[in-house]
């Protein structure tokens, strides 16, 4: 029996998995400002937020983080626990508004928030529940949303009342964003 160590083998190079969760520990320091986009694009006025995401990303290429999700609840927390800042754009079906009009929530009211839209039902839960785990979670966060019609119909462009109110909703996200010192 021979009992000499015998080197190891070289360790294969890691894989792409390895590479993708070292980008999200990465990604998980503190950022300064998180555009989050809610909707669907496939079912026409609920895509508004992207269409707005799409302008702000173009202006905002350094100091703002855009992203586009048809993700709601839970999963929701990944993308805003690295930020300070958070500005959610949505679409919101109230019934309260005409079609267009632009919607402002800030951290507390949107505590208070009752379904306005497909993606909402979670946000305030996930508020809580991050505040309750002592989770890093935006200290600002502001939503926008444009009332539309009817989010469930299957089309892939906006009604011409969203197309209309979309250079006020991005006008709008410029605003804050500008307040929070985000430039380019």
């Amino acid at each position: 029996m021979n009992c000499a160590a015998e080197p190891a083998p070289a360790l294969p190079a890691a894989p792409q998995r390895a590479e993708g969760a070292l980008r999200r520990i990465a990604m998980r320091k503190p950022r300064p400002a998180l555009v989050l986009a809610l909707g669907n694009d496939i079912l026409g006025d609920d895509g508004v937020a992207f269409h707005a995401a799409r302008l702000l990303r173009a202006e905002f290429p350094q100091s703002v983080d855009v992203i586009e999700t048809g993700e709601a609840g839970l999963p929701l927390l990944d993308y805003l626990e690295p930020y300070g800042r958070a500005l959610i754009l949505d679409a919101a079906a109230t019934g309260k508004c005409q079609p267009g009009t632009i919607l402002l929530w800030d951290r507390e009211d949107f505590r208070r928030c009752v379904a306005p839209s497909q993606h909402s039902a979670g946000l305030p839960q996930i508020l809580e529940l991050a505040e309750r785990l002592g989770m890093a979670f935006p200290v600002e966060l502001q939503v926008i949303c444009m009332e539309v019609g009817d989010p469930t119909v299957f089309r892939e462009t906006l009604t011409a009342e969203a197309s209309q109110a979309l250079p006020a909703m991005a006008a709008k996200a410029r605003e804050i964003l500008g307040a929070w010192g985000c430039r380019d």
